[in-house]
């Protein structure tokens, strides 16, 4: 994360350090995330769509900044679509 923060939203940051092999990382602190479902929830959506975009090669690491709150279930269906939109603008900021 010393490398600095390549693309950034409402709620995630992406850093990126130039390497020869493209690698994903995530880190979702319990402070943003208070339950283990809703950090699971997260890391299977930052997963899902970094395979369907198309980085450049590099280490990358998404960083969730501040809390998704004010939903009726830690998995709900609303939480998901969002926090998908979210992650696909923000892996195309930097495959832009």
């Amino acid at each position: 994360m010393a490398a600095g923060i390549a693309a950034r939203t409402a709620h995630f940051a992406l850093h990126r350090m130039p390497d020869s092999d493209p690698t994903i990382g995530v880190v979702l602190p319990k402070r943003w995330a208070k339950r283990a479902v809703t950090r699971n929830t997260l890391k299977r959506q930052i997963y899902s769509v970094s395979e369907a975009a198309k980085l450049p090669a590099g280490a990358y690491v998404v960083r969730l900044r501040t809390t998704f709150g004010g939903y009726r279930s830690a998995t709900c269906l609303l939480l998901k679509r969002e926090a998908r939109a979210e992650l696909q603008q923000l892996f195309a900021q930097v495959a832009a």
